[in-house]
């Protein structure tokens, strides 16, 4: 390594990436750490998980992406802590890294809020492991009842989805394009009618954030789409094969999916440092941490703050409060002072399945239904990373429009081999 400053990055999902590709012409060594060897596209992992696409169509591998970027250096491992009056990262394997810039850039987690028995038996859809185990659950509850139509009267093929914001309403309707349009056709002698889709929501709206002709868009196509609403509704109790509401209701389920919230990576409860709502790290205006300026937090994992607004856990903010960390880390390089963060709103979207989405822009214009939902694949088709990922992405995209087939239904388990 050379006698450049060393910056240390923790987690190459959006903000990471950000922050080192930014920094690709400053002056610096960057190692990039992330216990996974592949960057994964959030936004899409509700259509892995419901068979349209396949894992290796969301992630891509860290080293790919900065094969031709000669100052970063990539570090498979997981970070247990940071020692930080020695300017040193500890990973699980006892090996110490120095650093004279840290950023903190972990993510974060899913938040069962202390719910009994959600930890346990809910399946979250944050990780692209979360998406493969639920697209495999999905599938095994239909062979289960396929061999046992009894199990149908148990909630076998009642799907629950936890929360009505933007994850929770576009798992429910590609899960309604899944099992009521193309899953009949698979299972013949299954009676597929009796499933059920249905979110719970503890407010009174879907997609709350939305203006309202927007939710009330949204609440018609999931009605149309035979996704059963609950709202008002909170979940109290998750068993293995049911969930109980605080209405005292219970309905048999074997497949609770959990798109509730979430809260900071736990790497931010071991570090000492002052904590806001969802347990995110409090940042000064440029996201560097008070008393500690030459360690800065962006995405998820801090509570990132633009012209006094505390900004939503979205991968735009990710992404440009990644950006922003690496300029400040150049101008202070420079000897300059650091510049608040500014968020540039660019809108925001979701999808209600086939056919259907909506946006809202900045200008508070609207935008629904077809042309919303072409926006929306021409926005996240831009976005995802690789030529190669976009090019397989596009190609189940239309495969699936033109025949109504997903390609990825088949189910590997690592015990098949034994």
């Amino acid at each position: 390594m050379s006698n450049n400053p060393h910056v240390v990055i923790v987690g190459a999902g959006f903000g990471g990436l950000g922050v080192a590709e930014e920094l690709a012409h400053v002056p610096v060594d960057v190692t990039l750490i992330d216990r996974h060897n592949y960057h994964t596209f959030q936004p899409l992992l509700y259509q892995v998980a419901t068979s349209l696409l396949n894992a290796e169509d969301v992630g891509v591998p860290v080293r790919s992406i900065f094969r031709r970027q000669e100052n970063v250096t990539f570090r498979m491992a997981t970070v247990s802590g940071v020692d930080i009056p020695s300017q040193r990262i500890q990973l699980e394997d006892g090996t110490q890294i120095p650093y004279d810039y840290l950023v903190l850039a972990g993510g974060a987690t899913v938040n069962y809020f202390n719910t009994p028995g959600a930890a346990e038996h809910a399946f979250p859809l944050y990780t692209l492991m979360n998406a493969v185990t639920l697209r495999t659950r999905i599938l095994e509850r239909f062979e289960a009842a396929d061999r046992d139509s009894t199990l149908i009267e148990d909630g076998v093929l009642n799907f629950v989805i936890v929360g009505a914001g933007p994850t929770g309403v576009e798992i429910a309707g590609a899960l309604s394009d899944l099992v009521y349009n193309l899953l009949p056709d698979d299972y013949h002698r299954l009676a597929t009618e009796s499933a059920r889709v249905i979110i719970v929501e503890m407010g009174n709206e879907v997609l709350a954030p939305f203006k309202d002709n927007l939710r009330a868009y949204a609440k018609e196509e999931l009605k149309q789409r035979r996704v059963e609403l609950r709202l008002g509704e909170a979940v109290t109790e998750v068993g293995p094969a049911y969930v109980r509401f605080g209405s005292g209701e219970q309905i048999k389920t074997h497949t609770l999916i959990w798109a509730a919230g979430v809260r900071a990576n736990p790497l931010a409860d071991v570090l000492g440092l002052p904590q806001g709502h969802g347990r995110r790290i409090k940042l000064n205006p440029d996201l560097s941490v008070p008393e500690h300026p030459e360690i800065s937090v962006v995405g998820d994992m801090g509570e990132v703050v633009s012209e006094g607004k505390v900004l939503p856990q979205l991968g735009s903010v990710a992404m440009q409060s990644g950006a922003h960390v690496a300029q400040q880390i150049s101008r202070r390089l420079a000897g300059e002072s650091a510049q608040p963060f500014k968020y540039w709103d660019k809108g925001f979207m979701a999808t209600i399945g086939r056919g259907a989405a909506v946006v809202e822009f900045p200008n508070q214009r609207t935008l629904q239904g077809q042309l919303a939902y072409f926006a929306w694949l021409g926005v996240h088709l831009t976005l995802l990373t690789g030529m190669r990922n976009r090019i397989e992405t596009l190609w189940n995209w239309g495969w699936s429009a033109l025949t109504h087939d997903r390609a990825a239904r088949i189910i590997i388990k690592p015990e098949d081999d034994e």
